[in-house]
């Protein structure tokens, strides 16, 4: 490969990832100038500095406000990171934005599954169970088949654990790491108000 091929490769990398050169060029040698490899070794490498960033503090921020077109649904995000720096950017603003459309639309109950009301939990499951009354099923069997409704439910009403509005090949929680990798920052979704006319 010759050395003008890697640049344009490096190019190409950077467009679609919004990494540094570095990072691209480093990813680009690891995977033999396979693109879609390399963008998958940023994104196992992205979730890994995440990882690690899980513990660091997020004192900064934006509160950004969502009016749906007719203004009769309305969404308030806290978003957080680490400097003020990364929460005045577009890309951080735009971020905001996406969640705020994406909870106007797939209405989350919840932030993430532990913050889920244990008698709404209980009673759901409760409602499986009733259904699953009668199937002849074995107990264990009918244990294991409430625990996947259970997790299936979290996937329904917790925030993070969504698919992407706007990418169903995502969750919230990936795309949050996604920009993580980008920014070098951890981001954390703090808290989020949905309101609709005529709904309590």
């Amino acid at each position: 490969m010759s050395k003008k091929i890697d640049m344009i490769r490096i190019q190409e990398l950077r467009e679609i990832t919004g990494l540094g050169m570095m990072d691209c060029k480093k990813a680009l040698e690891e995977t033999d100038g396979d693109i879609e490899k390399a963008i998958e070794f940023l994104r196992k490498k992205g979730a890994a500095v995440a990882a690690k960033r899980s513990e660091r503090e997020t004192a900064q921020g934006i509160i950004h406000a969502y009016i749906h077109p007719g203004s009769r649904i309305g969404v308030m995000i806290e978003l957080n990171c680490e400097t003020d720096f990364v929460a005045r950017t577009d890309e951080f603003k735009n971020l905001a934005n996406d969640i705020c459309m994406h909870i106007a639309a797939l209405k989350p109950l919840y932030l993430v599954p532990e913050e889920v009301d244990p008698k709404f939990l209980e009673h759901e499951r409760e409602i499986a169970r009733e259904q699953l009354a009668g199937s002849g099923k074995p107990e264990k069997i009918i244990e294991q088949i409430l625990n996947g409704k259970m997790q299936k439910l979290y996937d329904e009403i917790c925030l993070m654990r969504q698919q992407f509005v706007k990418n169903d090949q995502k969750t919230i929680t990936d795309i949050l790491t996604d920009v993580m990798a980008k920014t070098g920052e951890k981001i954390q979704i703090r808290r989020f108000a949905r309101y609709e006319i005529g709904s309590y």
